[in-house]
């Protein structure tokens, strides 16, 4: 497979944050980008935009990001069997944005959101940022997977924030447990909103379930097509604005205050939610032996749950400081668990590379 012979050499050629920030001799496996290039029909949907007219576009100015309001519902639609209406469909700068966005209409400052722990480090950023403390659903280790702990008083908080598939730990929720997260929300009122990035980043035979597919009517889904298409620099997502609070709360506000996505990034995110997926299959199987490869060359007493889903991998080292005596020892950038609210014997490490890359991150750790 082309995109399986990456070497560092060739890595290190890329200028962005991931590669830019490691020493030349380290190498990263930190922050949540995969090395693949991007797909072809992305590039061709980029530069035709810019050889045709960069001008404004033909978008109904309370309507931004056209077409992906119905790109995002036939994608859905066909892969999930979830049928959001386009006419709830708003488009955003990026995921980060549509969180504070609606955490800015939904909460209040010193209002708790519920969140699983541990949990995607900028959601934590952005949760102490704004004054909303989280109130923690634990996951715990349950045999090779992992289980929700609800508590059993939300503490005054109305919203949920679910991250599914989960980041950091890769877990895939099942139906039972999403019905159960469902039934805890209409006991006490909250509305959901529902990170499903890594949807399309999801190993068989585990199966994505949209939230949305439960509780439409509570539920905001956010997403974007930047983790599976590799294009986080692009600066694009969607919200699925089922819930008629968060819709009614949104309405207070101008329209454009929250910003909108460039012609470009909707160029991209339209190409690749609608002409990638072979390339997409290509990267899976990578991924699904990369995650297989990890658990069978960590250093032995390393405790590492295979994921169900993303390209990350949640190991608990044993190892006090592990992020920085990896980088100092192994010469090996990894993401330090502290920064997903564990402890400082966890990392997270980005398989999203290829074989002769991730070989050589797990020879460093090894010896």
């Amino acid at each position: 497979m082309e995109l399986d012979r990456l070497t560092v050499e060739q890595a290190r050629r890329r200028d962005g944050t991931k590669w830019v920030q490691a020493a030349p001799d380290v190498i990263p496996a930190w922050v949540a980008d995969m090395d693949f290039p991007v797909a072809q029909p992305i590039r061709d949907a980029v530069m035709h935009r810019v050889s045709t007219d960069l001008g404004y576009p033909d978008w109904p100015w309370e309507q931004p990001g056209l077409p992906l309001p119905e790109t995002f519902a036939e994608r859905m639609a066909a892969r999930y069997g979830f049928h959001p209406d386009p006419a709830h469909v708003k488009a955003f700068t990026d995921l980060n944005q549509s969180l504070q966005a609606l955490l800015d209409v939904l909460t209040v400052p010193g209002e708790g959101v519920l969140v699983h722990t541990p949990t995607y480090n900028a959601f934590l950023m952005t949760l102490e940022a704004m004054n909303r403390p989280p109130v923690p659903i634990p996951l715990v280790p349950d045999g090779e997977t992992w289980r929700a702990e609800l508590p059993a008083d939300p503490g005054g908080a109305r919203v949920l924030l679910l991250v599914n598939p989960h980041n950091p730990t890769g877990r895939c929720f099942t139906r039972t447990e999403l019905e159960e997260l469902a039934d805890y929300a209409d006991r006490h009122d909250l509305t959901v909103i529902s990170d499903e990035i890594h949807a399309d980043l999801t190993f068989a035979p585990n199966e994505h379930i949209p939230f949305g597919l439960l509780r439409p009517g509570r539920t905001v889904t956010i997403t974007s097509a930047s983790k599976a298409f590799n294009m986080g620099g692009v600066h694009c997502a969607v919200a699925h604005i089922g819930s008629a609070r968060a819709r009614a709360a949104l309405a207070t506000r101008p329209p454009n205050l929250y910003g909108n996505p460039s012609v470009l990034a909707v160029a991209a995110t339209d190409a690749a939610w609608r002409q990638c997926d072979a390339w997409l299959e290509e990267v899976l199987a990578i991924l699904d032996r990369n995650r297989k490869t990890v658990a069978q060359r960590l250093p032995a007493g390393w405790t590492y749950r295979i994921p169900e889903a993303t390209y990350l991998a949640w190991i608990d080292t044993g190892i006090p400081d592990a992020a920085a005596v990896l980088q100092r020892d192994a010469r090996v950038m990894v993401a330090a668990g502290t920064i997903y609210g564990a402890p400082d014997t966890w990392i997270r490490l980005n398989f999203g590379t290829s074989g002769p890359i991730l070989d050589e991150i797990l020879d460093r750790i090894r010896r």
